[in-house]
C-alpha cells in the first residue's frame, strides 16, 4: 500500500476515531491498556451477547498510532464471535511481529503491516489488542458474565 494512503488512513482514524467516548460505559466488559513509557492509556469497553461482540467503545488518551489502531480494530471486530476475534488478534499480532499471517479480514489494519520495522511503535499498535484480549480471555474463562 502506498505510504501516503497509509498516512491518510492513520490520520483519519486519529482525527475521527470510531466509537471513542468520553465517559465510562455501564454494562460493558472493561479493561485498561496502557504504555508505561508514554501517555498511551485507553479503556476498552466490550458488549458481548451470545458469544458475539455486539459493540466496542474506548476512551482515554493515546498517540496517533494507538488511537488509529484502536479505531480500526473496533471497526473490524464488531460482529465477530469470540473465537474468531481471538484468531483475528493472533493473526494481527503475527503481522506486527513479521510472522506469517492472512490479511483477508484486516481491511484498513493493513496500514500497520510494516510496524515490525519500527520497534518503538510495536506497543502503540498492539495496545488496544492487549486490552480486548484480556476481556475476551476473561469472558471465555467464565470470569465475566455471558
Amino acid at each position: 500500500m502506498d505510504p501516503n494512503i497509509k498516512r491518510e488512513i492513520i490520520l483519519d482514524n486519529f482525527n475521527n476515531p470510531y466509537n471513542k467516548v468520553n465517559e465510562e460505559i455501564d454494562g460493558y466488559l472493561y479493561a485498561n491498556s496502557n504504555n508505561e513509557s508514554c501517555i498511551d492509556n485507553i479503556d476498552i469497553y466490550v458488549d458481548i451477547k451470545d458469544d458475539v461482540i455486539k459493540d466496542i467503545k474506548f476512551k482515554g488518551e493515546a498517540c496517533a498510532i494507538s488511537t488509529a489502531s484502536t479505531s480500526i480494530m473496533i471497526k473490524n471486530m464488531i460482529g465477530m464471535n469470540i473465537d474468531d476475534a481471538i484468531s483475528y488478534i493472533n493473526n494481527f499480532e503475527n503481522m506486527i511481529d513479521d510472522k506469517e499471517y492472512d490479511d483477508n479480514h484486516f481491511n484498513d489494519a493493513v496500514v500497520f503491516d510494516e510496524t515490525y520495522k519500527q520497534g518503538s511503535r510495536h506497543t502503540c499498535v498492539t495496545l488496544p489488542y492487549r486490552g480486548i484480549r484480556k476481556i475476551l480471555e476473561r469472558y471465555k474463562d467464565g470470569k465475566e458474565g455471558k
